[in-house]
């Protein structure tokens, strides 16, 4: 897991936040955010209105410099943002846990993707998480992954 935890006015927040994130996305994770709100609003998807809002609190935090493009195309990794997100919003009363596993998991489905090639364990570990999944929750997801997608624009390069 990603331990990095940036101050809320170091560079790799500020810029991750509002300008930079990285080839996947067209824009800082602010305006990614509020793109993803959009169209899970505009896909009649109400109840992902405070995911929308919520998925990606926690990556600025986790921004880091992970390999040579990162530092080549002056872009941000995010590892485990989602966990990140999720930890910090895990005990708002006013949050639901429906809410919640959105925010964690929402990711989920690339992870399974990616690690299944990269790091076998981690796949193995992930791929237990979405099989404990119920089926309702499976198809949200992969819903969600849908306007989280549409709100990361075109890429950079």
């Amino acid at each position: 897991m990603n331990t990095t935890n940036n101050k809320i006015f170091s560079k790799p927040f500020l810029d991750s936040l509002f300008f930079t994130q990285n080839n996947y996305h067209q824009h800082g994770v602010f305006l990614h955010t509020l793109r993803v709100t959009y169209y899970a609003l505009k896909g009649g998807g109400m109840k992902f209105f405070a995911a929308g809002l919520l998925h990606d609190v926690g990556k600025p935090f986790t921004a880091f410099k992970k390999d040579k493009e990162d530092y080549e195309f002056n872009e941000w990794s995010f590892t485990d943002h989602e966990e990140r997100s999720y930890q910090i919003i895990k005990n708002w009363p006013f949050i639901s846990e429906y809410t919640k596993k959105i925010v964690r998991y929402h990711y989920l489905i690339r992870d399974i993707k990616k690690s299944k090639t990269e790091n076998y364990p981690r796949y193995l570990e992930k791929k237990a998480i979405w099989d404990s999944l119920d089926d309702k929750m499976q198809e949200d997801l992969k819903k969600f992954l849908q306007y989280d997608d549409q709100g990361k624009g075109k890429r950079r390069r």
